[in-house]
């Protein structure tokens, strides 16, 4: 009865105005802000995810929740632009007329779960969730955003053993690491998953 009577606030949804195909890498780009993290022992509670919407490759940034714009703008350019120059477009799920993607929402997912496992370490475990992210296959590309982006695989520690690194990394710390991915790619799997059935209801 509640929901007959209820008055709708919300404007109605309109048609998917899906976004043009990007034509280079980096040049068109999506982020978001996972935000309400424990905070991490640098100060750290959010993380900017900057992803290309052509290659599906991100970066994850840990960041304040209060950082001023200026601090934004200084990490973008010393982690992004420096990498791959200026793109053309920036899409924001901030911005009222951006457009929620599932890349973004599989990433949340996956790394809310993360904080849930590492607890205040999260942000030391932050290149290896980025590195498991962007080497894994997705199926909108077909492959994994690195070996897209790059025209190749990527070498993980699961592998150093192939070209003989492993003895001077150390067996001990290749052994940790390759544990850490295995379970950060189990979440990752897990996160898309989840996010694929949203997707298909």
């Amino acid at each position: 009865m509640c929901l007959k009577v209820k008055a709708e606030h919300q404007r109605s949804y309109g048609e998917l105005q899906p976004l043009e195909i990007p034509i280079w890498k980096w040049d068109d780009i999506t982020m978001d802000f996972v935000t309400g993290l424990p905070r991490s022992p640098k100060g750290h509670d959010a993380i900017w995810v900057i992803v290309d919407r052509l290659t599906k490759s991100a970066h994850f940034l840990p960041i304040k929740e209060t950082y001023p714009l200026e601090n934004l703008a200084k990490l973008y350019i010393d982690e992004i632009v420096s990498r791959h120059g200026v793109p053309s477009s920036i899409v924001s799920d901030r911005d009222a007329h951006g457009q929620s993607e599932r890349t973004i929402q599989t990433l949340e997912d996956m790394l809310r779960a993360y904080v849930i496992d590492f607890k205040g370490l999260w942000e030391t475990h932050l290149p290896l969730i980025e590195l498991s992210y962007n080497n894994s296959y997705h199926a909108s590309i077909q492959a994994a955003p690195f070996e897209v982006l790059y025209g190749r695989k990527c070498r993980t520690p699961l592998c150093w053993n192939e070209v003989g690194e492993k003895q001077l990394a150390g067996l001990e710390i290749v052994q940790v690491t390759a544990d850490k991915v295995n379970q950060i790619q189990e979440r990752l799997k897990m996160a898309q998953d989840r996010q694929k059935m949203y997707a298909n209801k």
